[in-house]
Parts: structure tokens; C-alpha cells; sequence
């Protein structure tokens, strides 16, 4: 399937990952570890998209921001697995209070854009030009994430002159939407602590009538809030009913249609508070690269399994499905169910491994990062642990950045590759097209390195030769010039753009190969 007929589950845009260093006496500046730098790629729902790269070029970092366990620099990660209405966030209120500024600020963004865009454009090639282009990347991108940020939420409403009246009602939905969203969580509780009570009164021997007796004040109340709950959509509904009719009001107007395709219901990942990103925790999970730290000695499997079960409140802790689920789990992941009181230090490194998956999955996430799973395993454990994945992607409808240094087992498992250098995505292809077609020189250096049992195999290794230089003061133009043995003078100069060559296949570099 093409990939522009898939849905999108996390688009990542210019995405920015610095650490700060400790000044010392003798530095000047503040100094940053660039982990990673102006990534920018789509993410689609059901692949598994393969990292790779050398140690430290920032492929677990980029696999924690997506997830939001580091605060991001700078750059926009949406993530299209739930509507930004369900969760609400503080940052939509914040926009549509201030539609007409933010409007007017974005407008005076795109004329200093243009403007550079102009004086870029007079200068001939050359040095003084080479050195502005950052500064007219810099300033166009602060225009496209000023104009995205109004029409992701607001669609064509853009082309109104008095966008007061959009922001009431806007403003009004939203408010309207919070309320709705606190009474299903106030009641998806309710029936969590009910389900709860009834089972602790059912393992008490309580008869059935004791138990519904017992029950009745909660299940009325659980009634009454369904009630509340009717009302207030039906409120909804009618706030939406009056946003439809505005929005006829202005489908007359020829760039309507050219806004109103930008309107979407994803979530800024990065934009969210700490409260906010909690309530996606179960949406998108990690599987830790070391099976023997990653759990916790103290805890018994079922502990571990149902730790997020119970904090993201599927189960009471009385319930007596919630041991039945977490048995399920591990079962779907090759685990025996009287395992479920043993500690990790009982288990081998693939039996560990397995326990983290089951941690992971229990969760019935939609995205999962896959930090280097199987690297610290041995082979003949690796292949059942991709299998088990594999065979769990196709059962849940998974979707893994499935992050190793190993390229057999990316080619194995990926749809998609991503290669990685110093902090930027090189290359990104469908898998076999990469591997048969690689268009960047790091790649072939990387893939000419891959042991081979074919003796009429006459190609050489590519010795990558110098050190990898420094992320915190990396080098200018392409920073793989140093290291190349392609490059020239404008690779020192000039960063190139991240291209389309053949159908996605995307390659940064000017001495493109194997065209």
C-alpha cells in the first residue's frame, strides 16, 4: 500500500532534542549536546519503522521524546491516535482565546519569511548566501508552526476578517468538550470501584442478592451520572450544530476549501503538561533494551503486568478479571500463567524480556517503542522474541519504532527504514528498496559492513575512516563530510535537504548514489 493511502499515527516535524551542559569557569557559552536535530518524518499506523545508525547518534532519544519522557526542544510531534477533543488540552484554550492575535502574528511571521526569502534568492552562490540559508530555514519554519498551530484547530474559519465570533464558539465547544470528558472519567471510576466491590463481597461468600444489595446506592449513582453524561452531549451537540451553521456562512469564500484540508484532530505531544501526557501514557509504550534492570525485583510478575492496569483504571485491585487479564496477557506472550506469582530473578533473559512486553501490551497501547529489545539476548532468543512481536503486531494492530544496531534484524522485522547520523535522519525507504537501492554514502558504508556467507561476493567493506565528531559542536553544512568520501566543497557549506529521489525514498546529500 502507498503510503500517502495510510493513516498517519505520529507525524514528527523540525523535532529538536538538546541537552544542556554545566558552565565551567573557562566556557563562554552555554553549550548543548545536539542528541537530536531537525528530525522530521511521518509514522504510519500498523508499521514497524526500523532505526539504525552508530552508538550515540541520538536513536534512543528520539524513541523517548516521541514518548515524552524528555521535555522536547523544539519542533511538533502529533500524534493522530486519539482526537485533541478527548484530552482536552491546555494549549487548544490558550489558541482559541487568541485567534486574532495569533492570526496577525503569523501574517507579520510569513512577511520577514518572504522578505529573507527575497534577499536569499537576489544574492548569487556562494558563501554569504550559503550562510543565510539557515536563518531562512529558521524563519520559515516559524512561520509554517504559526500558521498550523491556528489551522490544524480551525480549518477554513481562517479566512474570516473577525475571528472573535469563531473564537466564542470555539471557545464555548471546548469547554463543553472538558466538561464531558470529566464526568466519563469521573464514571469510568465508578464502575472500576463497583466491579471492585462486588468481586471482594463475591470472594467473602456473599449470596448474589447480598452482593446487589450491597451495590445499589453505587449502581444508581453510576445511573445518575449516565444521565448527566446524556445531557451534556446533547449540549454538545447543539454548540456543534451552531459551529456548522458559521461554517456555512463562509464556505463561499474560494480559499475556504485550502484552509479547511488543514483542520485535524491530533494532539501536540510536545505541547502537553506533565498531567496531560499521563493521560496517553497508555497509548504509547517503551520495551526496554536490559531485561534484568528494567523490572522490578521486588514485585511479582502479576505485580509488574498490573501496575499500569491499575494506575490508568481498567481494574479495581479487587477485581477478580484483573488476574484473569493478566494472565491472558502473558499467555499472548508466551508466559505460563503459575508464573504469575514469581519474582524476575526466577526468569532467564528471554523469559525477562517477555515480562516487559507483557508489561507493555497489558496496557493495549497503539504505539510502542522497541529500544533495542533483543540486543541483549542471544540469537537463537532474539528470533522468538521479533517472532512474538511480530506475531503481536498483527493481533493488536501495533505500531513499533523498533530501534537496533543489527541489521538482519531490522531488515527482518522493518516496513521502513530510518538511518540515522549525528542526530538527523540520512535516509528513510520502504526496507527492501534501502537495502537494494542505498542512495546516501552512510548507508552503503553501513550496509557494505554486514557479514555475508556468499563467497562470489567481490564487494569490500567501506572503512569509514576519522572519529565521529563531537554532537556538542557538530560539523558545518552535511556532517557527514568529514567522514565521506564523496564530499566537496559545498558539503562543507550547505545542510542539504531532506529530498524525495524516488517514491519514499527520502535522502539528505548532495552526491547522491546509486540513482
Amino acid at each position: 500500500m502507498a503510503n500517502k493511502d495510510r493513516k498517519v499515527l505520529i507525524r514528527v516535524q523540525n523535532l529538536k532534542q538538546y541537552f544542556p551542559i554545566k558552565k565551567s569557569f573557562v566556557q563562554k557559552e552555554k553549550l548543548f549536546v545536539r542528541a537530536n536535530d531537525d528530525i522530521t518524518l511521518d509514522i504510519y499506523e500498523g508499521e514497524t519503522l526500523g532505526l539504525v545508525g552508530e552508538s550515540g547518534c541520538g536513536k534512543s532519544t528520539l524513541g523517548r521524546t516521541l514518548l515524552q519522557l524528555y521535555t522536547q526542544t523544539d519542533g511538533r510531534t502529533m500524534y493522530y491516535g486519539r482526537d485533541v477533543d478527548e484530552i482536552a488540552p491546555a494549549y487548544v484554550l490558550d489558541i482559541l482565546k487568541s485567534l486574532a492575535e495569533r492570526k496577525k502574528e503569523y501574517f507579520n511571521l510569513k512577511e520577514k519569511a518572504d522578505s529573507v526569502k527575497k534577499q536569499y534568492d537576489a544574492l548569487p552562490d556562494g558563501d554569504e548566501k550559503y550562510a543565510l540559508r539557515a536563518h531562512l530555514l529558521e524563519t520559515e519554519k516559524h512561520a509554517r508552526d504559526s500558521f498550523l498551530d491556528i489551522v490544524q484547530l480551525i480549518g477554513g474559519f481562517f479566512v474570516a476578517d473577525d475571528l472573535d465570533p469563531v473564537s466564542d464558539i470555539l471557545v464555548k465547544e471546548y469547554k463543553a468538550g472538558v466538561e464531558c470528558s470529566r464526568l466519563k472519567e469521573k464514571l469510568n471510576n465508578a464502575r472500576v470501584v463497583y466491579e471492585g466491590q462486588r468481586s471482594s463481597l463475591k470472594e467473602k461468600g456473599k449470596t448474589a442478592n447480598q452482593i446487589d444489595e450491597a451495590t445499589q446506592n453505587a449502581l444508581q449513582q453510576i445511573k445518575k451520572q449516565e444521565e448527566v453524561i446524556k445531557i451534556k452531549e446533547r449540549e454538545l451537540e447543539e454548540i456543534r450544530s451552531e459551529i456548522y451553521k458559521l461554517m456555512k456562512k463562509y464556505e463561499g469564500n474560494p480559499d475556504f476549501a485550502k484552509y479547511e484540508v488543514y483542520r485535524d484532530k491530533g494532539i501536540n505531544l510536545a505541547r502537553l503538561s506533565e498531567e496531560e501526557s499521563r493521560k496517553l501514557r497508555k497509548d504509547l509504550q517503551l520495551i526496554f533494551q536490559d531485561p534484568y534492570s528494567s523490572l522490578n525485583p521486588r514485585m511479582t510478575v502479576g505485580q509488574i503486568i498490573s501496575e499500569g492496569l491499575l494506575a490508568h483504571k481498567y481494574f479495581d485491585k479487587n477485581d477478580d478479571k484483573l488476574q484473569n487479564y493478566v494472565m491472558e496477557v502473558m499467555e499472548k506472550c508466551g508466559l505460563a500463567p503459575y508464573f504469575i506469582h514469581r519474582y524476575p530473578h526466577q526468569f532467564s533473559g528471554g523469559q525477562r524480556q517477555r515480562i516487559g512486553i507483557a508489561r507493555s501490551l497489558a496496557l493495549k497501547p497503539k504505539f510502542v517503542v522497541c529500544d533495542e529489545a533483543v540486543s541483549a539476548l542471544d540469537v537463537s532468543i532474539q528470533s522468538q522474541i521479533i517472532n512474538l512481536l511480530l506475531d503481536l503486531k498483527e493481533q493488536e494492530n501495533l505500531t513499533y519504532l523498533f530501534i537496533s544496531h543489527d541489521l538482519s534484524v531490522i531488515k527482518y522485522i522493518s516496513d521502513r527504514v530510518g538511518v540515522m547520523y549525528l542526530g538527523n535522519i540520512v535516509e528513510l525507504a520502504a526496507t527492501e528498496e534501502l537495502f537494494a537501492h542505498p542512495t546516501h554514502p552512510y548507508t552503503e558504508a553501513l550496509l557494505s559492513a554486514i557479514p555475508t556467507t556468499d563467497v562470489d561476493n567481490k564487494k569490500e567493506a567501506i572503512i569509514l575512516e576519522g572519529d565521529i565528531p563531537s554532537p556538542i559542536n557538530p560539523p558545518s553544512g552535511c556532517k557527514f563530510h568529514t567522514r565521506c568520501r564523496y564530499a566537496t566543497d559545498i558539503c562543507k557549506k550547505v545542510v542539504p535537504d531532506f529530498e524525495e529521489v524516488r517514491p519514499d525514498h527520502f535522502v539528505a546529500c548532495h552526491h547522491k548514489i546509486n540513482l
